[in-house]
């Protein structure tokens, strides 16, 4: 009897390793006929898209991008003024209907109260953009434990009740996407940062964890899309100085939104900005942690926020 299942064993083990090797060979065949044959974007027009943090920032220019695609846009900030001006842009770009509600996403029964109100106005969203995001912009001893709160509350803490909010009307009907809108700050450890790198952390893991939780239950019509830049230019970091801008540059935030809507509507699931952040991100996997500390010397990580300013609203 233990030979027989031993023998099972291993034929098993033989069959699964194969299969492996035989997916991981067509994944690389399909990633190079991509790079050469653009992928075939979704239809999304029609569809519900909520965008947090969209009074200002990316989170307006996303609004601008997804409207052109006739899509029904839900806009979410504590600026009610800059929710009007980013609605006024959308419609005249194209979106069928826009909506904006005044919502704290630090505070988790303000977001469920809001996500009920948008699911009997507006309907069942079908794409949630999570970009509300803030940084204090201190080091971490000198953070008051309040600032840092907000930090986790906002960056991360925001997304679990979301995704509590709107995430079941997607798995009924097996259609959705959830954009993360992550940082690189989230791949890399940056001194000066530490509570931001920890949110940033934290929302990469738990988008990475829900996708593959949707994937285990047959749930593979919900897509997901982790993005993350290197420092946009919005005014969030105003003041940070790369050491090397020609491997990483500050990012026109046009340049970003536009990637991000076309990194949904390809399906994408990570997109890291700029492209050299692919082979940082891979290099910090595979070194060891002196080489790493290197590393992060050598790409300006000890000083990036030496010179750090923000603004006086430091919520996109």
């Amino acid at each position: 009897m233990s030979l027989f299942f031993l023998s099972r064993f291993i034929m098993n083990f033989f069959l699964e390793t194969i299969k492996v090797l035989l997916l991981s060979i067509w994944y690389n065949v399909e990633s190079f006929i991509y790079f050469f044959v653009p992928k075939k974007k979704k239809n999304i027009a029609g569809e519900v898209v909520l965008i947090t943090g969209a009074g200002s920032g990316i989170g307006r220019l996303m609004a601008q991008e997804f409207a052109s695609y006739s899509t029904v846009l839900v806009l979410w900030d504590i600026n009610q003024e800059g929710m009007k001006e980013t609605a006024r842009l959308a419609k005249s770009n194209g979106a069928s209907r826009v909506h904006y509600y005044i919502c704290d996403c630090s505070d988790k029964n303000e977001v469920y109260r809001v996500a009920d109100q948008v699911k009997r106005e507006v309907g069942d969203v079908s794409i949630l953009v999570n970009n509300a995001g803030i940084v204090t912009g201190k080091k971490f001893m000198d953070a008051p434990d309040s600032l840092i709160e907000k930090t986790m509350d906002v960056n991360i803490m925001a997304h679990f009740w979301t995704y509590k909010a709107f995430l079941p009307a997607m798995i009924a009907n097996n259609h959705g996407h959830l954009v993360s809108i992550a940082s690189s700050a989230g791949l890399i450890g940056v001194n000066g940062l530490a509570d931001y790198c920890a949110s940033k952390f934290a929302a990469v893991g738990f988008a990475e964890s829900v996708g593959l939780e949707l994937l285990a239950t047959g749930k593979d019509g919900v897509k997901t899309t982790i993005v993350c830049p290197y420092f946009i230019n919005t005014g969030m970091f105003d003041g940070c100085q790369t050491k090397w801008p020609k491997l990483l540059p500050i990012l026109n935030p046009d340049y970003v939104a536009k990637k991000i809507i076309h990194a949904v509507l390809t399906d994408q699931v990570y997109l890291l900005l700029p492209r050299s952040m692919y082979l940082i991100a891979g290099l910090k996997n595979v070194l060891n942690m002196k080489q790493a500390i290197v590393l992060g010397q050598y790409l300006g990580a000890f000083n990036l926020m030496d010179t750090f300013r923000g603004r006086s609203r430091k919520q996109e």
